[in-house]
């Protein structure tokens, strides 16, 4: 049988208090905020492809709305609450990080992680207007795409299922505007 031996609660709670006062509580809360503010944008990408489903055929990360019967209107409100609801999370995660880099009692690394997803942040916004406006520019009413470290999802409004080709279409623009592989790209189709 065996036998699990009891931590030592002691030793836990030294070193660990040790760790705060290397680091600075004040540095620990910025970490701390920094990650909260990246799993908050990562929540945020999260929520743009739910009440989606897989679609069949040829190219398998397409989605499709669950709802086919969408009314315009409500299509129309959706890309405009989504597109509001993504620039205020980066607003907030920029206006974390910034304080990151302003603060002078931060470490001199936490500074630099600040300053790297400050720049992330806008290469990934420069580069997802760049996307909807040349996907707009190839027929689509409306599209949002958001750049996220595991890909790339491209929602378009479209009145019925996308054709084969107009998924390559996008998926090149893609690629070619972030660097991000068809595998990687799932476009998710809005219909109105």
């Amino acid at each position: 049988m065996l036998k699990l031996k009891k931590p030592n609660t002691a030793l836990i709670v030294a070193k660990t208090k040790e760790a705060v006062k290397k680091i600075g509580r004040r540095n620990l809360a910025i970490i701390l905020s920094v990650l909260v503010i990246g799993g908050a944008v990562w929540v945020n990408v999260a929520l743009f492809t739910s009440g989606t489903k897989e679609a069949g055929g040829s190219a398998g990360n397409v989605l499709v709305d669950g709802n086919g019967d969408g009314d315009v209107n409500e299509v129309d409100s959706f890309f405009a609450s989504t597109q509001i609801e993504r620039q205020r999370s980066r607003d907030e995660a920029i206006e974390v990080l910034q304080l990151v880099v302003e603060n002078p009692e931060a470490l001199d690394e936490s500074k630099v992680v600040a300053m790297q997803e400050i720049s992330k942040i806008a290469s990934a916004i420069e580069n997802e207007g760049k996307i909807e406006n040349l996907v707009t520019a190839k027929g689509f009413d409306k599209c949002i795409a958001v750049i996220s470290d595991s890909g790339c999802n491209v929602i378009v409004k479209t009145a019925s299922a996308l054709m084969p080709n107009q998924v390559a279409q996008i998926q090149e623009i893609v690629y070619e505007q972030a660097g991000i592989l068809p595998a990687n790209t799932k476009i998710i189709e809005k219909i109105a």
